[in-house]
């Protein structure tokens, strides 16, 4: 069924104001998102904001989620599964990596220092896996391909949660604590790699970020043992 009048007016009203609210995380970071601000940049008084948005906790949620899954379309996109595993964890890493570069804002609300006074809500929690997902899947693909070796360590169920087992490929006789906690490694390493470039932390250490950015991806494949 196709959306009435009404659902496209709020829906386009929706993406001006979340548009505007991005300008704004470019203009005066996260912390000092203000509904306020918003408003008068898209022409509208504070109160018919509200209605969109009932607070400025609600509007950091609709950016965060939209950004998980921005970034989560990136990673998807990217992943060939008839490619070798190897080949598909480089080509998702850079993949979040091109995005994290094109939208500094976002990825620095998504990753970078918490928003005083915000707890992202449960909502957030599907988008937010988006990627892990992706990692997640190459890493079972590649235990069922047998391009891993069988690991026979058990599991420690207070090392990483059930939560964290099914996204990291799910039980497997290629998986035990090593290979997850090497995982979990490598998924952080990711993130931790591209804060580095994206917030200056790089500078004077990295003469070619291109070049390092895929040996460290590379040796992170690696020692999942891909």
């Amino acid at each position: 069924m196709p959306p009435t009048a009404r659902e496209r007016v709020r829906a386009e009203l929706t993406r001006e104001i979340t548009d505007a609210a991005r300008r704004q995380l470019a203009e005066v970071g996260a912390a000092a998102l203000s509904l306020r601000a918003v408003a008068r940049e898209v022409g509208m008084v504070s109160s018919a904001v509200y209605r969109y948005f009932p607070s400025r906790d609600d509007l950091l949620t609709r950016l965060i989620i939209d950004g998980y899954d921005d970034v989560g379309a990136a990673a998807e996109a990217a992943d060939a599964p008839d490619a070798p595993p190897r080949d598909r964890w480089l080509a998702v890493c850079r993949a979040v990596r091109a995005w994290a570069r094109s939208h500094p804002h976002e990825y620095a609300l998504l990753y970078g220092s918490p928003v005083p006074g915000y707890r992202a809500p449960q909502d957030t929690v599907p988008a937010a896996a988006r990627v892990a997902l992706v990692l997640g899947r190459i890493l079972g693909d590649a235990a069922a391909s047998g391009a891993l070796p069988p690991a026979g360590g058990a599991r420690d169920p207070a090392l990483i949660s059930d939560d964290a087992v099914a996204v990291l490929g799910g039980d497997h006789p290629a998986f035990d604590d090593v290979v997850r906690t090497r995982a979990l490694l490598a998924w952080s390493s990711l993130y931790g790699t591209i804060s580095f470039e994206l917030f200056g932390h790089f500078v004077g250490s990295v003469q070619d970020g291109d070049r390092y950015f895929d040996r460290a991806m590379s040796e992170l494949a690696a020692l999942i043992g891909f």
